[in-house]
């Protein structure tokens, strides 16, 4: 981890030299918090997005990566890739501290609103999930792929990814994570007959219709392809705890 964190370092004063964008120190602060976030997702969450919750709460770092997190707000000068980092990686990370902070539990749904509960503290203000996708990330960014960047802790979400959201990548992990959600069997069922697929396209089709249809959207990303005649439903959702 120490490691990481010099080359960090390392790399904003090679960019200081070359005459490149300086972070503010909340955004370096930011990266640093997200490289912890990383080695911890890399260690607790398998490919399939299963989550060793028992492993995350024992864990010290895990502990000290949420206070890094909670030390910095982002303003108008970070860059819009580093701000969408920052509030993706808190979301998931925010999520499991909810879920470890009340283990152990069958789904995230045995909590009262866990949605809309106000525990996110950031810089001293205070933020729930709801508002960190409906009042920022949503409107803000104007991304549907966002959708399947932040998980709710269960079967049915597009799973949680075992690598945090970094700034140089983001457009293509945005983009692996669509492909990924769409062409996996258990949460999306798509044939050129007919289209079985998540409740979540259902729930935010204004997002995945911002720029053209939904079946557009599907065949952006999906294998198979469908036509506007392509008959579409909706998956009942899974709300069982993605971990153990």
């Amino acid at each position: 981890m120490k490691s990481q964190i010099l080359s960090l370092f390392l790399l904003f004063s090679l960019a200081m030299t070359a005459g490149a964008y300086l972070p503010t120190i909340d955004e370096q602060r930011s990266n640093g918090a997200s490289m912890m976030w990383d080695g911890l997702l890399q260690k607790y969450v398998s490919n399939d997005g299963v989550v060793n919750y028992k492993g995350l709460a024992a864990d010290q770092s895990f502990a000290l990566c949420i206070s890094t997190f909670e030390q910095m707000l982002p303003d108008d000068s970070w860059r819009r890739e580093e701000e969408m980092c920052f509030w993706i990686n808190v979301y998931n990370a925010f999520t499991v501290k909810l879920i470890i902070d009340n283990y152990p539990l069958k789904s995230i749904t045995d909590l009262d609103k866990p949605w809309d509960k106000k525990f996110i503290k950031l810089k001293g203000k205070t933020f729930s999930l709801n508002q960190i996708e409906n009042e920022i990330l949503r409107p803000k960014f104007k991304d549907p792929r966002i959708h399947f960047a932040i998980n709710c802790a269960s079967y049915s979400c597009p799973r949680l990814l075992n690598r945090a959201f970094m700034p140089m990548s983001l457009n293509s992990m945005l983009d692996q994570m669509a492909k990924d959600f769409l062409n996996d069997p258990k949460r999306n069922k798509i044939t050129a007959d007919k289209a079985e697929i998540s409740q979540i396209f259902d729930w935010y089709k204004e997002d995945f219709i911002l720029n053209g249809s939904l079946v557009n959207f599907i065949n952006r990303f999906s294998t198979v392809k469908i036509s506007k005649e392509t008959p579409i439903s909706f998956l009942e959702y899974n709300w069982n705890l993605n971990g153990k």
